[in-house]
């Protein structure tokens, strides 16, 4: 008697919204990459050790060898992130990316660029910083916490540890705490109606004119259209208070509402 075969599928393939750094190199400097970085995985090691990043050579005046590419990845991991890519770029990066046996990233849902003068990496075609969270899948909201409401995504209740909700092209309103390690992404505005712990991101495709309102701010992270503020520490004039977020220029700013 002969053994029944196993057709199950050997896996599922699905893609969802990741957290993804683009490093956006100005120069060809490997150790010069790899100090910038250490000084910042020490500065937020729970945001930057071993976030996944995107190498972005597009604003360099010629494209790199390929021992100069290898030095600037070999930088990368030796800081503590872990490179899973080329920016995507000419047809040069193309045939470069190939050869390093990367993929080319086309395209990212948020960038972080630091405000305040900070050296940092910047987006490509969506926002992204130095570094970001680490990818993962997007766990999806509760079905019946989530509602769609005036152009406006609702979300009721708590937004736990590793779960992440994305508003894409509208803004978004919790009406709940937004967990540590959770994170809230908009491309409009960002409305939290009671604890931020997490991160939010809001105006996630470049929107300079989004805002963040929190009605108790204890973030890890905020972010506007790229430019992003890292919290080890809370000032004391805002920790537990209601606080709005705007952009000045090229300075995230915060306040009391």
């Amino acid at each position: 008697m002969t053994a029944a075969l196993d057709t199950t599928d050997a896996c599922d393939l699905r893609f969802g919204q990741v957290g993804i750094a683009n490093v956006r190199i100005k120069r060809v400097d490997a150790a010069a990459l790899c100090e910038e970085l250490e000084r910042r995985v020490r500065s937020a090691p729970q945001l930057f050790a071993r976030a996944a990043v995107v190498l972005d050579l597009s604003h360099l005046l010629k494209l790199p060898d390929d021992g100069a590419v290898d030095a600037l990845l070999e930088a990368v991991r030796s800081a503590g992130m872990l490179p899973v890519g080329l920016a995507y770029g000419t047809s040069e990066t193309e045939a470069l990316a190939r050869r390093m046996g990367l993929p080319l990233i086309a395209k990212f849902r948020a960038a972080y660029e630091p405000a305040g003068g900070h050296a940092a990496a910047t987006p490509a075609a969506a926002p992204e910083p130095v570094a970001a969270a680490p990818v993962r899948e997007a766990p999806a909201a509760e079905p019946a916490a989530q509602e769609r409401t005036q152009g406006s995504l609702h979300h009721d209740g708590t937004v736990r540890s590793g779960q992440q909700i994305y508003a894409r092209d509208r803004d978004l309103v919790v009406t709940g705490t937004v967990a540590n390690g959770a994170e809230v992404i908009a491309d409009g505005d960002i409305h939290v109606y009671g604890g931020l712990r997490g991160r939010a991101m809001a105006g996630a495709q470049g929107d300079a004119d989004a805002r963040i309102f929190v009605h108790d701010f204890r973030a890890e992270l905020v972010a506007i259209a790229g430019h992003y503020r890292v919290f080890e520490q809370i000032p004391k004039d805002l920790e537990g208070q209601s606080v709005r977020c705007w952009l000045e220029g090229e300075k995230l700013l915060l306040a009391k509402l």
